[in-house]
């Protein structure tokens, strides 16, 4: 089914912005990384906060298969606004931070936008089979609940993203380097127009793994060109947590 997104999607009038990526990130207390010997199989033995990571139930990302259709969940309504933002590469992700005032409404509860992080090859599997890349954005509400919204990115040979395209100009190559984008980039760019969604309940992906975290998926990827992502992929040619067990977690569908 597809349903016009202007249908499923509520718009700030605004100019359209980007917003880099941001993913995950939490508060590390220990150096860790995705291979070796701070790589994930370690993450639970660097620091004391990260044992989560090893030790708990509901971890992230996980294999999409077996979701049960809940026709009580709504579309999720997206109040995005355009503007500025800083792109960093932080060492580990390319990091997305945006303004306040974009938003959404999930279930009732209003999530604000804090930012979005792309990662190669994507972390959320759709049975069995991962896409090039995926990008996650992350929201908190005013009583510190978060959710991730994680939309895949497949190529589309010869149709770069123009969101992307945006971001893609100024990438900063080294870790710790930043870019402020001052072009007027809006996130909804990297949204698909198809409003169906997966929706479970997980954790960070990245140290300290906390977990409480409601994850949303579009059901729908999102087309990106093969120049495009070879050219993250030249800066991150890994930067994806291996899948997690799913234990006796419910997946849903909102359709």
């Amino acid at each position: 089914m597809r349903v016009p997104v202007l249908a499923t999607f509520a718009f700030a009038l605004v100019s359209v912005a980007v917003a880099p990526g941001v993913a995950q990130s939490g508060s590390p207390t220990a150096n860790w990384s995705y291979l070796g010997k701070t790589g994930e199989l370690n993450w639970g033995k660097l620091a004391p906060s990260y044992r989560v990571c090893a030790k708990g139930q509901e971890q992230s990302p996980i294999d999409i298969r077996g979701a049960h259709l809940n026709k009580a969940l709504q579309p999720i309504e997206f109040h995005y606004i355009a503007g500025p933002l800083t792109l960093t590469n932080d060492g580990h992700a390319l990091v997305a931070r945006v303004d306040p005032g974009s938003y959404m409404v999930a279930g009732g509860v209003r999530y604000e936008l804090v930012e979005f992080a792309f990662h190669h090859p994507s972390e959320t599997a759709v049975r069995g089979k991962l896409t090039e890349m995926e990008v996650d954005l992350l929201h908190q509400s005013s009583d510190g609940r978060q959710a991730i919204v994680a939309v895949r990115l497949k190529e589309d040979i010869g149709n770069p993203n123009a969101t992307l395209a945006t971001l893609w100009a100024q990438l900063p190559a080294t870790a710790g380097s930043s870019r402020k984008i001052t072009e007027m980039v809006n996130p909804l760019g990297l949204l698909p127009v198809d409003p169906g969604y997966w929706t479970y309940m997980g954790s960070l992906a990245t140290p300290p793994c906390t977990e409480g975290v409601r994850w949303f998926v579009f059901e729908q990827p999102m087309g990106l060109s093969r120049e495009q992502w070879k050219a993250f992929a030249a800066l991150f040619p890994m930067n994806t947590r291996a899948l997690q067990d799913k234990h006796k977690r419910r997946i849903e569908a909102n359709q």
